[in-house]
């Protein structure tokens, strides 16, 4: 069994039900990080599952999944997600996923890469792939230009005037560089339009960690704020931008 409470620092259990509701990533996006690894039905290790918001287009792709989540609430939801799928759900972190020595062809973090110790992440994932692998990483970053996003933007600042998105929104190449296991890395960056139901816009909030983690006891009062902007807006449906942001990298050959 893996160490996880060495290495888990956030507590998505009174998140996990509303993190289903959050936007998914390009299908583009998606296409490029499978299509990376050159094969039909590659066997992939999705670390940090979560709800199975990557796991999802993963097995639709064809993939053989092993799934690590750490997490009870999450990972129960996430294997109700994805009953019937070519996907098998383990407890383990980023930093000590458990998982069988070079067996993977590809190993993805769908929005988890930032909750680990990146570079004991890395080492981890070059143990479990298998040679000449690839590993990724993947965001959904909210368009700031979109008036909707700006002015939720606003809402928090005006309760965090510091609120920042930590790792998440850094340039992940130098940590990959850094670790000397992988080839160069090259970047993904496709926009992703979302309409998506006024109800579960603002329910996907309630799923925000970042936020969370640094609003404390302001967190509510922020949701509320979000909510009554929105509800304001007069409509049932919104039109989002996001874009998906990610990184994908080959394993340097070990002789």
């Amino acid at each position: 069994m893996p160490a996880v409470e060495k290495y888990v620092k956030w507590d998505y259990t009174d998140l996990a039900a509303t993190y289903t509701q959050r936007p998914s990533y390009a299908p583009t996006a998606i296409d490029q990080i499978v299509e990376a690894t050159g094969k039909q039905g590659p066997r992939v290790a999705d670390v940090g599952a979560g709800n199975a918001h990557l796991t999802v287009d993963l097995l639709a792709r064809g993939c053989v999944v092993d799934a690590v989540e750490p997490n009870e609430a999450m990972r129960t939801i996430g294997i109700e997600r994805t009953e019937g799928g070519t996907v098998t759900w383990h407890v383990g972190v980023g930093e000590d996923t458990g998982l069988e020595t070079d067996a993977y062809d590809l190993v993805t973090f769908g929005s988890s890469f930032a909750t680990t110790d990146r570079l004991l992440a890395l080492k981890e994932t070059a143990r479990i792939l298998r040679e000449r692998g690839w590993f990724t990483c993947i965001w959904n970053h909210r368009d700031l230009n979109d008036p909707i996003q700006n002015e939720v933007e606003t809402i928090i600042r005006r309760r965090i005037p510091d609120y920042g998105y930590g790792v998440r929104r850094e340039d992940q190449a130098p940590v990959i560089i850094e670790s000397g296991l992988f080839e160069q890395p090259t970047t993904v960056r496709e926009p992703v339009l979302h309409r998506v139901p006024v109800e579960d816009w603002l329910a996907a909030w309630r799923s925000h960690g970042i936020l969370e983690s640094q609003a404390g006891d302001r967190f509510p009062a922020i949701l509320e704020d979000i909510d009554a902007y929105v509800r304001s807006l007069g409509s049932d449906q919104l039109e989002i931008p996001y874009e998906t942001v990610g990184w994908i990298a080959r394993l340097r050959p070990r002789r």
